[in-house]
């Protein structure tokens, strides 16, 4: 194996192995593909055409288009306020609504709960209670896949569809489910 030269550069020999493994590869989007090498062409034919003999730093001096800009990552949901929550478990607050996705499979559940949602934000409830359950044991696990609503629940709340609806959501008191449900609080529809 040859050794580099300067950081980022590629030593002939690395530069003609990589051309054969780019030449096998099918590009994501073969127009860019076609541009990036027009652009790689003309850079080494004007290099030529001076006579620097640079065509190994020109060639890595073209830079792909820019990456459309990705949205900022949504913020994070807020837990409840504490005495809100303490309400809920007190029984002064009362749950207004209540789901159970047991049972059902991932596509049913996400598909349940986001209409579920909805209709509770239309109704205008402030805490519904998701019940995910806590997974089977050990005899009903595949691949050691446990308890996978429970895990995939707040992810999907937390998805960009729901933000909307969600304001949070926290793990339920024992009396309402516990590590088996969620209390979600839903923001009012304005």
């Amino acid at each position: 194996m040859s050794k580099r030269g300067k950081k980022g550069t590629l030593s002939p020999e690395d530069r003609d192995l990589w051309g054969k493994v780019t030449r096998t590869l099918t590009p994501m989007h073969p127009e860019r593909a076609s541009e990036l090498e027009k652009e790689l062409a003309k850079s080494l034919e004007a290099a030529a055409a001076s006579g620097s003999g640079k065509t190994a730093k020109t060639a890595t001096a073209i830079k792909p288009p820019p990456a459309e800009k990705q949205p900022a990552p949504p913020q994070p949901l807020h837990q409840l306020e504490h005495r809100f929550r303490r309400k809920i478990v007190r029984g002064v607050q009362a749950i207004d609504s209540r789901i159970d996705l047991h049972g059902l499979t991932q596509h049913q559940a996400h598909e349940r709960l986001r209409g579920f949602l909805y209709q509770a934000q239309a109704r205008q409830h402030k805490v519904v209670l998701v019940i995910t359950g806590k997974g089977g044991g050990p005899e009903r696990a595949y691949m050691d896949e446990r308890g996978i609503l429970r895990r995939m629940v707040p992810q999907w709340l937390s998805l960009p569809d729901l933000r909307s609806v969600v304001i949070g959501y926290e793990e339920a008191h024992a009396s309402h489910g516990g590590a088996g449900a969620l209390y979600v609080r839903v923001r009012r529809k304005r």
